[in-house]
Formats: structure tokens, C-alpha cells, sequence
């Protein structure tokens, strides 16, 4: 199938993968999934990876979500990922690991990829924010379709919270024994702040407690742009095999 393309998303927390049909935007295989090693060193993060590539019979390049600012191929942060990968040529160190060309972008970034195109923004002009709430922040921009890429939202200090991540990831709910309630203020009082500074056409609200979105959805201020995201957690998969069909089609 020439429109498909293999997708991994590397994130804090965990590792996912799936072939992708991007004619669809829909995964065509079972999307896999391990615990992302602790710690997260490049050797661990590279055996998990061989381990789970051993699954697919696909030869093609790799478009990979990564937890880092990614410039000229560098990793150039590491918060939620061990800090051994800051200043590796993450691409060049892929290639290697999975015998394959490869695509290497921030795992946000991948996210806000395919709700643009497939998912909740799909059609939408304009400034366009994917917000995703999971280990840290994520962030992911867009103006009329075309990613402005590495935008650290979870970084800023928000009420005192440096980074706001820190206070405002999903994370924190379970550490902090938070209601849902008590969560989805905390979300609204982020979102809010985003909207003010970006003004944005919309925010679309992704991560692991998109599935929850009803239990706390009622203490998102009923002004701001937001909608849930729709595409689950393909999103990073899905916007990584277009990073790598992008290469492809120029």
C-alpha cells in the first residue's frame, strides 16, 4: 500500500506503534505498546524499540514522535525523557536503531499533525493549538495548516508554577489525589492563560484524559475555543508516519 506509512510515538510514559493508512488517517495494524524504560536512556529506549519492531514485516522509513525539542536533528530537551538524549543526533541515532530512514519530530508537534488533518482541526484556518495533558504538556501550533514547530507550552511558569507542567499535567491528578472537578480547573486556569497570550481560532484538547473528557469538561470556561481531540491515541502515531510522508512527497 503506498499510503502507508510505520508511526512511533515516544512519549514519558510510553512507547506506541502502528502501521498507518494516511489516505484514511487510520491505523492498519494493532497499535503495540511498552512501558517507555526506566530510565530512559538512549541503549533502553533503543532495545525497546528493536524489540517491538521485530512485530512488523515493513521495510520503508520510520516517522518517530519524540518528547523533545528537536533542531537541525539534535535533542535539545529532555523533560520527561532521561537527559542523556540532550545533544544526540536523535535521527542519525534512529536510522541506526531501526535499520531505516527516519523522521524524527516533537511528539506534540506529530499530535497536532493529525487532528489537523484528520481529527478534531481538520479544515480549520487560522491559528490552531493542540494542547496535550499527559505525563507533562504538550504543545503543538499550526497556522493555516502548516506546524510551527517546538512549542514548549508545559515550560512556562504559570502562578508560580515553573515549569506549569509541573501543576497542570494530567499527571499531577493522581499525585495530588485530585477530583475530576479539582482537575479541570486546574486545565481551564492553563487554558485560559494560552488563550489570552495565542488567541487562537482554536484549542483542541488532546493526551491521555481526552477518553474523560465529560468528567470534567463542565469547568472548561464555556468562551474559550476548545474542543476535545478526536483521534485518540493514534494522534501521535498518525501525525508521525506524516512526518515521514512528508519527507517522501517533498
Amino acid at each position: 500500500m503506498d499510503s502507508a506509512f510505520l508511526g512511533i510515538d515516544i512519549g514519558g510514559s510510553g512507547i506506541k506503534s502502528a502501521l498507518v493508512d494516511l489516505a484514511e488517517g487510520r491505523l492498519i495494524t494493532d497499535r503495540l505498546r511498552v512501558d517507555t524504560p526506566q530510565p530512559s536512556t538512549p541503549e533502553s529506549v533503543a532495545e525497546a524499540l528493536r524489540a517491538m519492531l521485530d512485530e512488523y514485516e515493513y521495510e520503508g522509513p520510520v516517522g518517530i514522535g519524540f518528547p523533545s525539542v528537536i533542531r537541525h536533528g539534535v535533542a535539545e530537551t529532555a523533560n520527561n525523557i532521561d537527559n542523556a538524549w540532550i545533544g544526540r543526533k536523535v535521527g542519525d541515532f534512529f536510522d541506526e536503531v531501526v535499520a531505516a530512514e527516519t523522521v524524527v519530530i516533537n511528539d506534540a508537534d506529530a499530535a497536532a499533525m493529525a487532528e489537523a488533518r484528520f481529527g478534531a482541526a481538520a479544515g480549520v484556518q487560522g491559528l490552531v493549538l493542540t494542547i496535550t495533558f499527559g505525563t507533562g504538556i504538550g504543545s503543538g501550533l499550526l497556522v493555516d495548516g502548516e506546524l510551527v514547530p517546538n512549542l514548549e507550552l508545559g515550560q512556562i511558569e504559570l502562578d508560580g508554577h515553573a515549569p506549569a507542567e509541573s501543576y497542570f499535567s494530567a499527571k499531577t491528578r493522581r499525585r495530588d489525589d485530585l477530583d475530576w472537578d479539582e482537575w479541570g480547573e486546574r486545565a481551564n486556569r492553563f487554558l485560559k492563560h494560552i488563550d489570552a497570550v495565542f488567541n487562537p481560532n482554536l484549542i483542541v484538547v488532546g493526551g491521555g484524559l481526552t477518553k474523560h473528557w465529560e468528567q470534567y469538561a463542565d469547568r472548561v470556561d464555556e468562551s474559550l475555543p476548545v474542543v476535545p481531540a478526536t483521534m485518540g491515541n493514534s494522534a501521535g502515531i498518525v501525525g508521525a508516519a506524516l512526518a515521514v510522508s512528508r519527507l517522501r512527497t517533498g
